[in-house]
């Protein structure tokens, strides 16, 4: 899939910074494709360029560099349009003043590939920096004094939270038995499994302990699943794909770039729902809304995935505004909502993409795990 967009951004590009070239005079003579007299630079009967394509390389390295600098208002008016006055520029595709801006889809293509390649730096930035933390503990605990200083930690940390589980435990059993509803016999089941898991969770952080004391490597533990047979089948995936977190990352990332494609659809269709009465308006008109505010969202998200990590948090909190404020200005813009109309709209087509996009990457990382 990532070839498959990276060529059609590559096509995209050029449309990109579509340049205004300083042409020479119209030639004349017979078009070389149908033989008509040319009147301009462009066969007036068949359409083909009347330029021969024949260039010194001197020529043709200009033309590239040209190419790749001189670009023209196009994108320097759209970018900024989709980021501080995205109702204007939604307004203006609905309404077919597309040639000043760069086309939707290509934005959109351009966008989310852009996203996906950040998302991939960040995450082998995290993994690179996981390896570096796991060799610094493995060269801890090559050292007698390294392995009794991690031997300590473990086991107070298991004592206290030994000690934590045990007064949870309590406390929720004694609240229990306060309410009549509650059977006491229930209660008190509920009360030993509590204990029982509490205590097994005890023994493996000792059982830990004890391995690194010997020099021996420790286990790969999986919280959250027991060994009471839920989740067996879960389990395994799980500690391959903590074994294996390049290749677990490498399977996340083919199926979401597949699947980020659905939000398209997605949004389209929230903003049907709640523009239904408007009969001007077509699913065509709200599915470039949909690209617009899904393009501010890859290239807003991907600016953080690049940042340093301590700057992060700060980055996405502001997108979490951003983006809510982003929507209503576009639902203002475009459709001419009322400020209480678009406020109302804005909270159901957020609400509608954030429980999708949610949905989408539990299965896509629940789905990775069972590949693994």
């Amino acid at each position: 899939m990532t070839s498959e967009l990276e060529i059609a951004v590559a096509d995209s590009l050029p449309h990109l910074s579509a340049r205004r070239r300083k042409r020479a005079p119209p030639p004349s003579g017979p078009c070389h494709n149908c033989g008509a007299e040319l009147q301009g630079h462009f066969c007036h009967v068949c359409g083909q360029n009347s330029d021969t394509h024949k260039r010194s390389i001197l020529h043709l390295i200009w033309e590239a560099i040209e190419t790749t600098f001189e670009l023209d208002g196009r994108l320097f008016r759209t970018v900024p349009a989709l980021f501080f006055r995205p109702g204007t520029l939604a307004r203006d595709y609905i309404d077919g003043r597309i040639v000043r801006h760069v086309p939707p889809f290509r934005t959109f293509l351009v966008a989310l590939l852009i996203f996906i390649f950040a998302a991939e730096h960040a995450t082998h930035e995290q993994t690179l920096q996981q390896q570096r933390q796991k060799a610094a503990h493995e060269a801890l605990l090559a050292t007698p004094a390294g392995r009794a200083a991690e031997v300590t930690r473990i086991r107070a940390a298991a004592e206290k939270n030994l000690a934590d589980d045990l007064k949870e435990a309590a406390g929720d059993r004694a609240e229990s038995l306060k309410d009549p509803d509650e059977k006491p016999a229930r209660v008190e089941a509920a009360y030993a499994r509590h204990l029982k898991s509490a205590q097994d969770r005890h023994a493996r952080a000792l059982a830990r302990a004890d391995r690194v004391e010997q020099g021996l490597p420790p286990p790969v533990e999986v919280e959250g699943l027991g060994s009471n047979g839920k989740g067996a089948w879960f389990k395994p995936g799980i500690k391959k794909a903590v074994a294996n977190q390049d290749y677990y990352w490498t399977i996340v990332f083919n199926w979401a770039q597949r699947l980020a494609v659905i939000l398209l659809p997605i949004v389209g269709l929230s903003l049907a729902l709640v523009y239904r009465r408007r009969k001007d308006v077509f699913l065509y008109d709200h599915l470039l809304v949909a690209m617009n505010l899904l393009s501010f969202t890859f290239l807003t998200n991907a600016a953080g995935l690049i940042l340093p990590t301590v700057a992060m948090p700060y980055w996405f909190g502001l997108v979490a505004l951003w983006t809510p404020i982003n929507l209503f200005q576009t639902l203002r813009g475009a459709y001419g909502s009322s400020i209480l109309g678009a406020v109302l709209k804005t909270l159901i087509v957020w609400t509608i993409t954030v429980v999708s996009s949610l949905a989408l990457l539990t299965g896509v990382l629940v789905l990775a795990v069972a590949q693994v």
